[in-house]
């Protein structure tokens, strides 16, 4: 992707999230937009770094690990979020490497994660992943089993600051972004971490704190 594209994709989704806030009388900057970069070079985030863009997204921390480290280096400001499923074994990698954790959806990672945030003195911002549509190959608690899992992270002392889902593919995403936000007020959190490429400006008029958006400002994943 040319610079002037990036730059381009970068100003029409900042765009859409502002007409979409202003839809619902909120403020563009109540919007925290994740440029998710997994699968692409880190030559990709470059443009957007440029353009001034500051919070980023990867899937898998490994991937995560080979990639960013220069470019923090280089930008000690740029946010790392950690998007996809994180297995409990890299959970204090996790910790060291990314300042949210957009996952945390088991008793045992809440466990690990407390033991890592003690070790290495740093407490990344944690969402909850929310099962939002039941789904058996998704990862994320189920509805059922968010209060005993927000307990729990209350006891180990999790730096819990919102909720997140990803909803079924192939289904009008606004009734599950409409209940995220519902179990959010039920439970007295206010981040929510919803919508992506497809259905963040439907996120957005639903209350999304932050939005997750890879294909609208990278093109289409390499694998």
């Amino acid at each position: 992707m040319q610079e002037a594209s990036a730059k381009d994709r970068l100003a029409d989704v900042r765009a859409d999230i502002a007409r979409a806030a202003a839809l619902a009388g909120r403020k563009a900057d109540e919007v925290t937009l994740i440029a998710v970069s997994k699968t692409h070079p880190a030559e990709a985030a470059v443009p957007l770094i440029a353009a001034g863009h500051r919070d980023f997204g990867e899937n898998r921390v490994q991937e995560a690990g080979a990639k960013w480290p220069p470019l923090r280096a280089a930008h000690p400001d740029l946010r790392l979020h950690l998007i996809g499923q994180l297995q409990s074994n890299k959970a204090e990698e996790a910790v060291a490497l990314f300042d949210a954790i957009h996952s945390v959806d088991r008793p045992s990672l809440v466990a690990v994660l407390a033991k890592a945030m003690g070790k290495t003195g740093r407490r990344p911002d944690c969402f909850v992943q929310v099962n939002i549509g039941d789904e058996p190959q998704k990862g994320g608690c189920a509805v059922a089993e968010l209060p005993a899992l927000l307990a729990k992270c209350v006891a180990a002392e999790l730096p819990v600051v919102g909720l997140m889902c990803i909803p079924p593919d192939g289904q009008e995403a606004a009734p599950y972004f409409a209940l995220l936000a519902k179990l959010a007020r039920r439970h007295d959190v206010t981040g929510l971490s919803m919508g992506m490429s497809g259905d963040y400006e439907s996120a957005v008029m639903i209350g999304a704190t932050h939005v997750r958006v890879g294909t609208a400002l990278f093109g289409e994943r390499t694998s």
